[in-house]
């Protein structure tokens, strides 16, 4: 991966101040919120039927998360999703816990169909969601991104977008190219709403980077840089929540160009 290209995503990324549609669930929403904030976009929490179709059509991009999916907001998923498709807007599916619950899983597979511009989960998530697995332990995964890079790749051919694989080295893929990114911290896992966050930042990247693998990469980077500045001066979870924040403010273009990022 291309320094210079990860440097023109964040640069882009501040530039462009994308307004970013989060259909997500109810645990994490102040902390998407506020990541969306720290990087420099613009977040809503829209999920009622009635306006989340109305909404995906002016956003920037769309974030669909399942993990407290309820019949009303399934409903807007589904016609954001569908809207999205139609006007070209970029949206992100994270399939939170996909493979143990038979209601999420039946409509993250509907919301496959539709063609998401990226896909990101742990590892168990993304098996499951391909029909490969049965998932984790709830949200939590009980594989590795390698061991489902095969897997993630053929979800990606059959999407047309792009893969992500969530681990202690993200795997992201379009099908052909495989990019490593490393770094960041196990208080991530220790954080909630961490990894839910990171979704809305993809989504973020997604509308103002050109190229979907190049814009996954980057919002990889952002989340596993910031997460290793907090690291080093927090006391624990809880420090490390707020200063997390405050990093992922700090990152911008150039620290982007230096991130733990491998092409295979």
């Amino acid at each position: 991966m291309d320094a210079i290209d990860l440097r023109a995503a964040g640069t882009a990324l501040r530039d462009s101040a994308p307004l970013v549609h989060c259909l997500t669930n109810t645990v994490v929403q102040t902390i998407t919120a506020n990541a969306l904030l720290a990087i420099g976009a613009a977040p809503a929490m829209v999920d009622d039927p009635a306006e989340a179709g109305e909404f995906a059509a002016v956003a920037s991009a769309v974030l669909v998360n399942v993990g407290t999916v309820q019949q009303r907001t399934a409903e807007a998923m589904r016609l954001a999703a569908r809207t999205a498709g139609e006007v070209g807007t970029p949206w992100v599916l994270d399939p939170v816990a996909v493979g143990g619950l038979t209601f999420r899983t039946e409509l993250a597979a509907d919301l496959v169909e539709l063609r998401p511009t990226v896909v990101r989960g742990n590892a168990s998530e993304v098996l499951a969601l391909a029909g490969a697995g049965k998932g984790g332990r709830g949200v939590e995964s009980t594989d590795s991104p390698e061991a489902a890079l095969e897997t993630a790749q053929e979800l990606a051919r059959r999407t047309g977008g792009v893969v992500a694989v969530s681990g202690p080295v993200d795997v992201v893929t379009d099908g052909e190219r495989v990019v490593r990114v490393g770094g960041g911290s196990p208080l991530l896992t220790r954080t909630t709403g961490a990894g839910c966050a990171l979704g809305g930042i993809v989504a973020a990247y997604a509308a103002t980077t050109g190229d979907p693998l190049t814009a996954v990469v980057a919002a990889h980077a952002h989340v596993a840089l910031a997460a290793e500045a907090a690291a080093g001066l927090a006391a624990g979870p809880g420090t490390f929540a707020a200063l997390w924040l405050d990093a992922l403010d700090a990152v911008d273009g150039d620290a982007l160009a230096r991130a733990d990022v491998r092409s295979a």
